[in-house]
């Protein structure tokens, strides 16, 4: 029997990156609920066409890339030889992301899949570095590049909108207290699901990605039931299955 067989998970994760969570999840026999709880909107400014000129230019001596969404951005805008600068990644899935564009490595991916590994992580140095991001990413890391002696950039690369309402599905399912767990990606995915959400009913698990999304949750009043180890969508289905597996 699988080991999530009669269960309902509810995935918060933005849209593509939804699918594919919930299929790690069916394939362990859950009946997953796509219910994004955010949505991530493309940018179109002057700072960040004027960054990516640079950055094709040589004028910075490191990008990050934090999510597959910032290496999605890269690729929209650059070919994939033009990146003139060392890479540091956080974490597989955005080191993969970017290998399959790139087809080369990141010089950097720390050990823990979090952007307080990758400012403790990164060398100490001088010059510049860019450091695309999400709207509402917290500032720390550019303040431990900066202690690092670098001088980070920093750009909006998309951003982040909360939609009004989960889908009618995932409405119902959390009213009637069908949903065993909910996963949460990102601080802002459990912003989302609080603001949206306004009746649940039952107990179920909240399952988290990393120890910054389980803070956040637990700051909305959330119990935090099982955090991702490592802190990858495979951690985060194994997460699940430990949260919701038989005393």
């Amino acid at each position: 029997m699988k080991a999530l067989a009669g269960r309902t998970v509810l995935v918060t994760r933005p849209r593509p990156e939804a699918e594919a969570l919930a299929r790690l999840l069916e394939r362990r026999g859950a009946t997953a609920i796509v219910a994004p709880a955010i949505e991530l909107v493309p940018v179109r400014s002057a700072a960040l066409t004027r960054a990516l000129a640079e950055l094709e230019d040589g004028a910075f001596v490191w990008v990050t890339l934090t999510s597959p969404r910032t290496v999605d951005v890269l690729a929209e805008h650059l070919t994939p030889g033009r990146v003139r600068a060392r890479v540091a990644a956080v974490g597989d899935g955005t080191a993969e992301r970017f290998r399959r564009w790139s087809r080369r490595d990141p010089d950097l991916v720390p050990k823990a899949f979090t952007t307080a590994a990758l400012g403790r992580a990164f060398p100490k140095g001088i010059g510049r570095v860019l450091t695309p991001r999400a709207d509402v990413a917290p500032e720390g890391l550019e303040d431990a590049i900066a202690r690092k002696g670098w001088t980070p950039t920093r750009v909006d690369a998309y951003r982040t909108r909360i939609p009004r309402s989960l889908p009618a599905e995932a409405r119902a399912a959390l009213r009637s207290g069908g949903v065993d767990a909910v996963t949460f990606t990102s601080a802002s995915t459990v912003r989302g699901f609080v603001r949206a959400v306004s009746v649940v009913k039952g107990n179920p698990k909240v399952v988290c990605i990393g120890p910054v999304t389980a803070r956040e949750a637990r700051g909305h009043g959330l119990r935090v039931h099982a955090v991702a180890d490592p802190h990858t969508v495979d951690g985060l289905v194994a997460a699940v299955e430990r949260a919701l597996a038989p005393r």
